[in-house]
């Protein structure tokens, strides 16, 4: 079933938040956690330095009525940084492949920024900011799917 996200991007503090946001939000249920260290190993990804491999790759909390929190702690190895445009993003998980490309390709429309539909260990996933300034992720989870 499809289901719409909100996605927080951190510079290593994605743990510490989401522990925050557990108590603030007195969910029962603790934060579903993904470190890069947990990620297998794809072909021309580079290797990640030692303090980024316990950074959190994938941070999942529901809080109020469903609605689900997601974050990412980025890296400064890859050149990452935080900063009002790329810290939030509506991150919207679809239920086929084909719902996913033709949206992306609508949203990608006068984008210059933009990370191409393409089949991860998680999923096929896709990022675009849009002609407003308004960042999106797209993901089809093969788990969580019937297609």
């Amino acid at each position: 079933m499809a289901f719409v996200s909100t996605y927080l991007n951190y510079m290593g503090q994605s743990e510490e938040a989401f522990n925050f946001y557990a108590s603030v939000f007195q969910v029962e249920e603790a934060p579903r956690l993904m470190r890069f260290s947990d990620m297998p190993e794809m072909p021309g990804m580079p290797e990640f330095p030692e303090e980024e491999r316990s950074m959190i790759m994938h941070a999942e909390l529901k809080i109020i009525d469903g609605h689900t929190l997601m974050a990412t702690d980025m890296l400064r190895s890859m050149g990452h940084e935080t900063r009002i445009g790329n810290n939030t993003t509506i991150s919207l998980n679809l239920d086929s492949k084909e719902e996913a490309d033709r949206i992306f390709a609508a949203l990608s429309q006068d984008s210059t920024e933009f990370a191409p539909m393409t089949q991860m260990p998680f999923g096929y996933w896709g990022s675009t900011l849009d002609r407003f300034g308004i960042r999106w992720m797209i993901n089809v989870d093969p788990n969580r799917t019937s297609a």
